[in-house]
């Protein structure tokens, strides 16, 4: 398959380098040093299964990108809205498809529920595959990705149309990504594991950011425990308000909360220390606002998101 990796940073560039490697053509969207490292030694990855370096092709301009079939958008949250013409651009560049052959379209990887709405306001529901991905990735310089857990797990399926049966286009990707050696799994209906991943995600990150303190630090305490089960459980009375079906309960989160190393630091946490923008909107804000319109009380998660509304844009100056 012909693939355009759209955010070459920990996310796009660890999967997009496994489907280089298993024989995919892969294009990176990329900028600066880390661009000019790729072009000249390629794209290195330290990984839990082993360290490798592939050869890849990666731009700066969609234009030169040529046709492609899917369109992983890789980039945060933030980032979304400054790349949709990109993926409009890519989207349209194969033309019109033949008689039976599948049109190109975008799996989007943003953390939360809220990116295949704003993609698809821009592109179209039926260009839309949604999906959610389990990893710790970062660039570590320019040209490298490092993984720092062992998880490499992506969740993928239809979020608009038919979400009654496993879609022709989501079988597929999932074999591809399958064949470059990805945990992936194809579900129905992905907005069932969207909303499984941020009724944890919202919730340990919110703490963890606000406290300044890892998970271990936090999990010991009766206390926490408690709160901690009562803001899972907003969010998920929000996700059931929206006839969301989910797979999580606020004891399973907990009881998954105590199976991660004492020291892990949710991404969001070292965001706020390196002075970077935070998710906080599309993360708790999202449940606050998405609450509050269908009339779910979420007394925890609001307060965590005034606590770090402040901070969304990154460094504050004095």
């Amino acid at each position: 398959m012909r693939f355009a990796i759209l955010g070459s940073g920990g996310v796009g560039g660890f999967f997009g380098a496994k489907l280089v490697r298993a024989g995919h053509d892969v294009t990176f969207l990329a900028r600066g040093a880390h661009l000019r490292a790729m072009r000249e030694h390629g794209l290195t990855i330290h990984g839990a299964e082993g360290d490798f370096t592939v050869a890849v092709k990666a731009d700066d301009d969609v234009q030169r990108f040529g046709p492609v079939d899917v369109v992983v958008l890789a980039v945060k949250n933030y980032d979304v809205a400054s790349v949709l013409p990109a993926v409009k651009t890519l989207l349209s560049a194969r033309g019109a498809p033949a008689p039976g052959e599948t049109p190109p379209f975008v799996l989007t990887l943003q953390n939360g529920v809220d990116s295949p709405s704003e993609v698809a306001a821009a592109v179209g529901e039926a260009a839309v595959l949604g999906g959610t991905t389990y990893i710790s990735t970062a660039i570590s310089e320019p040209g490298v990705i490092t993984q720092t857990g062992t998880n490499h797990r992506i969740v993928l399926g239809e979020v608009f149309g038919d979400t009654s049966r496993i879609s022709d286009r989501a079988q597929s990707l999932r074999d591809a990504l399958a064949g470059a050696g990805i945990t992936v799994e194809a579900v129905a209906d992905a907005r069932g594991a969207l909303w499984d991943k941020l009724s944890f995600l919202a919730c340990m990150s919110a703490f963890s950011t606000a406290s300044r303190l890892p998970v271990g630090a936090l999990r010991d305490n009766p206390a926490f425990r408690e709160v901690f089960r009562q803001a899972a459980a907003e969010v998920l009375s929000v996700a059931a308000a929206e006839g969301i079906t989910t797979t999580r309960t606020p004891d399973a989160l907990v009881q998954y909360m105590d199976g991660l190393p004492a020291h892990m630091r949710p991404s969001m946490l070292g965001d706020l220390e390196n002075g970077k923008p935070l998710e906080v909107e599309y993360l708790q804000g999202s449940v606050v606002r998405r609450g509050r319109a269908r009339g779910v009380p979420t007394p925890v998660m609001s307060t965590l998101y005034v606590l770090l509304q402040p901070h969304a844009q990154g460094e504050r100056k004095a």
